[in-house]
């Protein structure tokens, strides 16, 4: 089994690079990011290639520059596969409510061809309505995405409009609709919900407005967290309407119950 080590150092003949030539390359990176730590001398650089000596951050940078790769490949060839970044999502849950991004790099898969019979009207099994999948790169996906969208997610711990929006949900805010609207709604599922920036969080809410400068942030009625009255928009920000969402309906934790009222003290 070839080394890190060992390809590293069959990448570096490759290109026509001594040693020597890589040291001073990395001084001049180092000279210019004003940083020490991106500077491989010599004798180092011999400990990557011959005594499996794992390259810090910064010499993995200066080694990812000098030989024409990313450090998405180097990180491969120790052992990081970053392919699987987010499916290991899932593993380590964020507990508060905030927008969602991820960098637009690397491959998908996506399914490039639907069974014939496939029918939007319908509720269907969609992964046996795929015949074809392919493997697209992300950044072309990049033209497709509608600058009035934003994305956000659901905190594990954010229980503000349980059971109608689970924790762990992915939302699609539309930035366009950021001003809260007036209504009688015959049902909660057409009354609108809105994602709210604090100056300490993001909420996932209803929202009122009152007279003045004043917002209620509304949570779910059998939610245990209760409305909260802020300032608008100087404390509380309306930064659009969730008009899509990704939800999974099993592994939520009920949520904890909410503190007992006190029993109202009796006049003597």
């Amino acid at each position: 089994m070839t080394t890190p080590g060992a390809r590293l150092k069959a990448l570096r003949e490759s290109l026509g690079y001594k040693l020597r030539d890589v040291e001073i390359a990395s001084e001049r990176i180092a000279q210019r990011r004003k940083e020490e730590e991106y500077a491989i001398p010599i004798s180092r650089l011999s400990d990557f290639e011959t005594k499996s000596l794992v390259p810090s951050l910064h010499r993995l940078y200066s080694l990812a520059v000098i030989y024409r790769v990313t450090i998405k490949q180097l990180l491969i060839w120790y052992g990081i596969d970053t392919e699987n970044y987010s499916a290991d999502l899932v593993l380590a849950p964020a507990p508060n409510t905030r927008p969602a991004a991820l960098e637009l790099q690397g491959d998908v898969r996506l399914p490039v061809k639907l069974d014939p019979s496939f029918d939007l009207k319908k509720t269907v099994n969609l992964g046996r309505m795929v015949e074809k999948w392919g493997v697209v790169p992300l950044s072309y996906l990049a033209p497709l995405a509608n600058a009035d969208f934003t994305y956000g997610y659901v905190g594990v711990d954010d229980y503000t409009m349980y059971p109608l929006i689970m924790p762990g949900t992915f939302l699609q805010i539309d930035e366009s609709k950021n001003q809260v609207r007036d209504g009688s709604w015959r049902s909660e599922y057409e009354r609108p919900v809105y994602f709210v920036e604090t100056r300490d969080e993001h909420i996932c809410c209803w929202c009122t407005i009152e007279k003045g400068d004043r917002i209620v942030l509304q949570p779910h009625p059998l939610s245990p967290v209760a409305p909260r009255i802020m300032r608008h928009p100087q404390e509380a920000e309306v930064i659009g309407q969730v008009v899509g969402m990704a939800m999974r309906l099993d592994g939520v934790a009920r949520p904890p119950a909410p503190p007992a009222q006190k029993a109202p003290a009796k006049l003597n």
